[in-house]
């Protein structure tokens, strides 16, 4: 499409210009320039250059030699304006009479200019300011002389940023308009001539069309454009049998060049309006309407080219259209409204036919130059033909004097131009190109069958030219996908060229890869050969058995040189000597193993170390003739069991004999593979080593330099041949059991020797939070002396979990475990291990390594695990012993492992609790407990400033062992050097000796709390509870107890303190006596500086006769108490209720009343009598006091 004139590859834009005030020119071009659509302009700096746009004697008397002027289009988008702009200044419309007659002799001159083409003209007038001063007289006599309309006689203010870019948009506004209006009158007027079919000339027909569809996209209206391009095209395609105006070979080349101008602007149309079905259908007619007409034919290599160039030029089309992408995929193609196709809307599909088309073109061109006896004056006679003024003519240039004329071209000048032309350009670069784009186009698509032809087609042309190596990689990324589909026709031509491409190169292991490739494909017949083309097949040839066989004996005598180059039609020297040897790979996607294939099968799945097993060895080749193998080494993945298979057909040969020295060597009566027939093979392995026995390769040698090493497989999971999974022949199965074909291994197992070797691990009951517990490892040697020995710890949580490598854990605090491997302690408690480069010691938090020593038979070696639960949690133990049984330095030695486990339990010692109270019989009023809370709020315990408070601490042994309680305090938090905030107070004498505490007991410690601060949020700090294990000395020895005990430490919550403003207490005896008369007093103590109005009832006991008053309202004066006092007769023995007791407070709407256990007393029927016994028996006697009572 680049071939194409601009004129015609883009839309025509209208053409304005503009004469005079040439500083303005710029300004105004730039304006229009961003305007939509846009206008071109052609600035003429004075009047004196208005010439150029008269119209020339030649147009007026234009005769018809030919269809479209070639310079016409051009010549309207930058010679001939549809609208001229006359700028002059305000100046010398108001200046002296010289200016103004100068002035009106410029207007009549462009006035004459613009009626012979009937442009439309403007006058503009130029002012510095809108207050410039013009006559108005002169302005009228202006615009009459012009004969304008009064709008289009336009002021211009340049020096007023504002007016100035108003007069900007009203002179674009009044050119689209004008020149609208002139294309519009300039298509009606050819329009009248078309539709009124006054002229009996065909040519002028298509011309007028032709004028009038550029008038019409001039103006934008594509409808009226598109209509009148496709009347001229259909007009032009009657010419082909009635024009006799220029030779054959000329008339049909013009008419082609001038049907594809024709063609490229409906297409284009259409693209652009998003009709791509239409456009597709169009093209299709197109190429299918002008693809019959070749001309005579010694110059079809003409057609052949001008229809590649339709295809590229619709291929590039397609590509460039916005709406092609989309549109596509929303169509539904092959239907009887749409016979499409959905190829011939892919523009990889055009550039491939454009590729073809133009291989055509070459190959006839090619024969055009080989038939001409007169080529040597093609070369001078091109130098003088240039294009003729009409679109598809050619004429000669001659010289006349100072002058050039031209003069026709004969059919047989034409001929021999066209020749020349063709000489110059080479055509396997374009067809290269072409056919890129196509594959590039086709892979975007992810349509790899089409990709991969136009990578063959393009790999061909690098190679007709001579470049082997991009050939060569085209090539190979097509063979991949016909290995991969089984396309062993294509395949085999493929591999043809790569074969050569090899031996130009003189790249010896890639021909003989290619060539054994070549030889052992599925093609077993000649049948259908008659129809291939053998052209097409070079240099591979047919694909027959017999090429098959050739190409085997070549590769087969290059190999083993047998036969050199000699036999293989190449200038390079390909053999293979000993300063550059051979070895090929063959892996399991390899396609080398349709040559070459091995299978091993084990007979057994495990076994013992040393004991014998036997492997099936099975060799496959597709060759056609006998593969013969002078030796094989089978290699395992333990090198001791390497063998070698020497055939005994062949002569030994040093070369193949130091291979594998040291190694099991084993003969073979024959070593020979006949096509499509396994070779069984059967040994005898034995292995020393536990662990994974594998095959890895078996390694075939032919010849003294060459090597194929082939990847050993199971012949269970043995995938299929591609070519030949589908061809007719006979599946034999690798082994003669078939049983072993579907299951047979190429890799067993070796089993360890059984060990000699205890290993025990100390089972002492659970584990406690808190405390450090050792686990004894005891290492005894029964049979085998332990060298190198390694022992590895795991823990891991008994619900499942992983076991971790050092080398994988991320650095954590100890925090973050629930159990912790703190260290390994050695025999007689040593912490620390000896270093030396045969001491090992790899401590983390769940994983431990350390080394074993050297352990004669009958010793034994002890360590101990030294771990810590900071949370409880049930975890397994795993401990791994490994060792060598044998002293031996290497790497490889065998290894011996014993494996124990151990479910150990860790479980919480002591759950402490606690509880706050008031001391009994008191209470106190606080405010804050009677304010409602949130539903989601918790309430915080609330104790009274300066006041006593009631801390019971319990300690519960939820273990199942008993334990030792040696301490309970309570410490103060850390406050930042903050003053005392409260004071803790023991509630009697300190713990000191120890006290038992068996499972599910609950011991308490009663403390005394003071706060001392008022505050909204007070910390009363944490209880430390230390205790210790109460274990045998077998049980210590496990615990490692430390004389101070765990510490246990439990936090204790944040409380509430604020000032009580009333504290009620009840005082009374702690015993009373039937019949026996005793005090009952109400303290009301006021902490306020403000009067307490208090009212209080006490109500009637039956148990209790009383005096005093039953209710009442007193005044407590502020900071003062206040006492109510009651004489009470016990009238019942036993647990009696006191008179029930309210008080409430006015101020605060507030009551108290005690509880059931406060109001609560014991009476006695007599009085008791108590005596004090005393039993010393240590330093701490022991008080037991026993209550008589009397009847």
């Amino acid at each position: 499409m680049e071939e194409y004139p601009e004129e015609l590859r883009t839309p025509p834009v209208s053409l304005v210009s503009l004469v005079g005030c040439p500083e303005l020119h710029a300004l105004i071009s730039t304006h229009l320039h961003t305007e939509q659509p846009p206008i071109n302009t052609l600035a003429l700096p004075d009047f004196s250059a208005i010439s150029i746009m008269n119209r020339s004697n030649k147009e007026i008397r234009d005769p018809v030699a030919g269809i479209l002027k070639r310079d016409w289009l051009l010549k309207h988008r930058t010679r001939v304006p549809a609208v001229v702009a006359a700028l002059f200044p305000s100046d010398h419309i108001s200046g002296d009479p010289a200016q103004w007659l100068q002035l009106c002799t410029h207007v009549e001159n462009l006035k004459a200019v613009v009626r012979a083409r009937n442009t439309k003209l403007v006058l503009v007038i130029v002012q510095s300011t809108s207050n410039d001063d013009i006559s108005e007289d002169r302005m009228i006599s202006l615009r009459k002389r012009a004969e304008l309309d009064s709008k289009y006689l336009i002021t211009f203010i340049q020096n007023d940023a504002s007016e100035l870019q108003q007069s900007l948009y009203r002179l674009a506004s009044t050119f689209a308009e004008l020149a609208n209006t002139y294309y519009r009158d300039e298509g009606r007027r050819i329009k009248t001539r078309v539709e009124k079919k006054n002229t009996n000339s065909i040519e002028l027909y298509i011309r007028y069309c032709f004028k009038v569809a550029v008038y019409a996209e001039f103006r934008r209206d594509w409808v009226e454009a598109l209509r009148f391009y496709e009347d001229a095209y259909h007009t032009l395609r009657e010419m082909i049998g009635t024009s006799t105006r220029l030779p054959a070979i000329q008339r049909l080349v013009e008419i082609k060049t001038v049907a594809e101008q024709l063609h490229f602007k409906i297409s284009t149309l259409l693209l652009h309006g998003g009709k791509i079905i239409e456009a597709v259908k169009w093209f299709r007619q197109h190429s299918a309407s002008y693809g019959k007409l070749v001309g005579v034919p010694e110059a079809i290599f003409l057609h052949w080219e001008w229809m590649s160039r339709q295809f590229l030029v619709f291929s590039e089309l397609l590509e460039t259209s916005s709406v092609t992408i989309q549109s596509i995929s929303s169509l539904v193609f092959g239907m009887a409204d749409n016979p499409l196709t959905e190829w011939e809307c892919i523009p990889a599909y055009h550039y491939q036919l454009a590729a073809h088309y133009l291989k055509e073109k070459r190959s006839c061109l090619e024969l055009a130059l080989s038939m001409t006896e007169i080529a040597d004056e093609i070369d001078g006679t091109a130098e003088s033909v240039v294009p003729s003024v009409y679109v598809g003519q050619f004429a000669q240039l001659l010289e006349q004097g100072d002058a050039f004329a031209t003069q026709p071209l004969t059919d047989e000048e034409y001929f021999r131009y066209a020749l020349a032309e063709g000489k110059r350009f080479q055509d396997s670069f374009e067809i290269i190109a072409l056919l890129k784009k196509s594959f590039e186009s086709f892979s975007n698509l992810k349509i790899q069958r089409m990709a991969s032809l136009c990578g063959f087609l393009m790999g061909r042309e690098y190679f007709a030219v001579g470049d082997f190596r991009n050939a060569k990689l085209q090539f190979d990324n097509v063979a991949n996908l016909y290995r991969q589909e089984g396309w062993v026709t294509l395949l085999w031509e493929v591999l043809g060229y790569l074969r050569e491409c090899s031996r130009r190169h003189g790249s010896v292991k890639d021909f003989i890869e290619y060539s054994l490739e070549m030889a052992a494909m599925p093609i077993s017949s000649d049948e259908n050969v008659q129809s291939f083309n053998f052209k097409e097949c070079d240099p591979a040839g047919p694909p027959t058995i017999q090429q098959r066989e050739i190409i085997n004996k070549e590769v087969i005598g290059l190999v083993r040189g047998e036969l050199g180059s000699t036999s293989i039609e190449d200038s390079n020297n390909l053999t293979v000597t000993e300063a550059h040897p051979l070895h090929l790979e063959i892996d399991l996607v390899s396609p080398l193993r349709v040559v070459f294939l091995a299978t091993v099968a084990f007979n057994d799945q495990i076994v013992k170390p040393g004991a014998p097993t036997l492997i099936m060895l099975s060799l496959l080749s597709h060759l056609p003739l006998t593969f013969e193998i002078d030796q094989l080494e089978v290699q395992f993945n333990q090198s001791h069991c390497n063998f070698t298979i020497i055939n005994a057909q062949r002569p030994p040969s040093a070369a193949i004999s130091r291979g594998q020295q040291g190694c099991r060597v084993e003969t073979a009566p024959v070593l020979a593979l006949v096509m499509s027939k396994w070779l069984r093979l059967r040994y005898e392995i034995k292995s020393e080593q536990s662990g994974k026995l594998e095959c890895i390769s078996v390694i075939a040698r032919i010849g003294p330099h060459v090597s194929i090493c082939c990847r050993a497989e199971s012949p269970a999971s043995m995938d299929d041949l591609p070519l030949w999974r589908f061809e007719d022949h006979v599946d034999m199965y690798p082994t003669k059991d078939p049983a072993l074909s579907f299951s047979g291994q190429k890799a067993i197992q070796v089993e360890e020797p059984d060990p000699q070797v205890d290993l025990d691990l100390g089972d002492f009951g659970p584990a406690l939070v808190g405390e450090k517990f050792d686990i004894p490892v005891t290492v005894t040697s029964k049979g085998h002396a332990i060298y190198g020995g390694e022992l590895k710890i795991n823990l891991v949580d008994a619900r499942g979990g992983v076991l971790v490598s050092p080398r994988e854990m991320e650095p954590m605090s100890p925090d973050d475990h629930h159990v912790e491997l703190l260290g390994i302690a050695g025999p007689q408690g040593e912490e620390e291990f000896q270093t030396g480069p045969d001491n090992i010691r790899k401590i983390q938090h769940s994983f431990g390594l350390v080394s074993v020593p050297f352990l004669n038979c009958g010793d034994s070696w002890t360590c101990k695990l030294e771990t810590k639960w900071h949370r409880p949690k049930s975890v397994v133990l795993y401990v791994s012993l490994g060792y060598s049984s044998a002293n031996s330095n290497e790497s490889t030695s065998q290894k011996v492992h014993v494996h124990k486990s151990l479910q150990i339990e860790g479980k919480t010692a002591i759950v402490v609790s606690h509880r706050l109270m008031l001391p009994f019989r008191q209470d106190s009023l606080l405010l804050s407990s009677l304010k409602p809370l949130p539903p989601d709020a918790d309430r915080l315990a609330t104790l009274p400033l300066c006041e006593k408070s009631v801390l019971i601490v319990n300690a519960r042994n939820c273990s199942e062992v008993p334990l030792q309680l040696i301490s309970i305090s309570i410490e103060e938090d850390n406050n930042d050097g903050a003053g005392r905030s409260c004071t803790v107070l023991h509630g009697g004498e300190d713990t000191v000796t120890p006290t038992l505490l068996v499972p599910g007991e609950e011991f308490k410690k009663v403390f005394h709390v003071i706060p001392e601060v008022k505050s909204s949020k007070l910390g009363l700090g944490t209880i430390f509870l230390r205790w210790r294990r109460e274990s045998d000395l077998k049980a210590q020895s496990c615990c490692n107890t430390e004389a101070d005990g765990v510490l246990t430490k439990h936090g204790l919550p944040d409380v509430n303190v604020e000032l009580s403003p009333l504290i009620v207490r009840l005082e009374c005896p702690p015993h009373a006596i039937l019949g026996v008369p005793f005090t009952f007093v109400i303290k009301i103590q006021n902490e306020t500086r403000l009067l307490q109005e208090i009212k209080y009832s006490l109500g009637d006991s039956q148990s209790f006769v009383l005096s005093g008053s039953h209710n009442d309202t007193i005044f407590v004066l502020p900071k003062t108490e206040h006492s109510l006092s009651y004489m009470l007769v016990p009238l019942a023995s036993g647990s009696q209720q006191l008179p029930r007791v309210t008080v409430n407070s006015v101020r605060y709407s507030a009551g108290f009343q005690p509880t059931i256990a406060a109001s609560t007393i014991f009476v006695f029927p007599s009085k008791p009598h108590f005596d004090k016994v005393v039993d010393g028996g240590g330093d701490k006697a022991a008080a037991l006091e026993s209550i008589t009572y009397a009847a």
